[in-house]
């Protein structure tokens, strides 16, 4: 699915828009349909939700869309696994924004290793909060300095401190209702608040290479000690290829 100039730009730049490829009209009303009902049963997942599959595991039909696993193994190679899928709702007239952070903040995977699959469900644009990234800050490989922010008005609360970078560097990942975007796990990213009239639904899924270790302990102690969401119970799907890190296990633990 990729090209060689898009992989060379993943690596590059932290990040790849895959003209050619969109999910169907018929896909993207069952992502919608389904997330409605998410929220009519759980209204706490209003603007955010940190594990879709433990909720409806039909999301994981999507994870599994032969065109996305191929990408995937593109950019991180053949062995790799599903560790989670997230759904950032961003409503009309007060989505929440997301602050600039790096994803691997949060992760405990070790060494530190994720291609990020963002799949537009609606037009995502500058207007309704779209997705910023900042070209090439993934290239060190390091997690740069957070703090933690405690006010309510947004989706996630690990920021990065404003010295860790520049804004006026960032680009606007505007994504077409069924487009997809790949990032890296270092990669700076955020996003705005939603004022607009129209909802900015995304659904992330998230990959592993299985040369890292899905860390559970670690998953714990960062739950504990850093006040963030306890990933510990993860459930891993092997999507492509074998473990080569020898210590993940893919069961069932929702």
């Amino acid at each position: 699915m990729l090209t060689d100039a898009q992989i060379a730009q993943y690596h590059q730049d932290g990040y790849v828009i895959p003209q050619q490829f969109s999910l169907t009209e018929d896909e993207l009303t069952d992502l919608r349909e389904r997330h409605s009902r998410l929220v009519a049963k759980h209204p706490e997942f209003y603007n955010y939700c940190s594990h879709l599959l433990a909720f409806d595991l039909a999301f994981l039909n999507y994870a599994r869309h032969p065109d996305i696993l191929e990408m995937v193994g593109q950019v991180l190679g053949p062995n790799f696994a599903l560790w989670n899928s997230s759904f950032f709702a961003k409503p009309a007239s007060g989505g929440k924004r997301t602050p600039w952070h790096q994803d691997g903040e949060y992760w405990p995977i070790r060494p530190l290793a994720t291609c990020t699959v963002w799949i537009a469900i609606d037009d995502s644009t500058p207007e309704n909060g779209c997705l910023r990234i900042i070209p090439g800050s993934h290239k060190d490989q390091r997690l740069r300095a957070h703090h933690t922010y405690s006010g309510n008005d947004v989706t996630l609360h690990q920021e990065l401190n404003a010295d860790e970078y520049d804004e006026s560097k960032a680009v606007d990942m505007v994504l077409k209702a069924g487009q997809v975007s790949l990032h890296d796990v270092y990669i700076l990213h955020g996003s705005e608040a939603n004022h607009s009239a129209k909802p900015r639904r995304g659904m992330t899924l998230r990959y592993m290479p299985t040369t890292s270790l899905f860390d559970r302990d670690e998953a714990a102690r960062m739950a504990r000690d850093m006040g963030i969401t306890d990933h510990s119970n993860r459930t891993l799907y092997l999507m492509g290829g074998r473990d080569l890190h020898g210590g993940n296990d893919f069961r069932m633990r929702l």
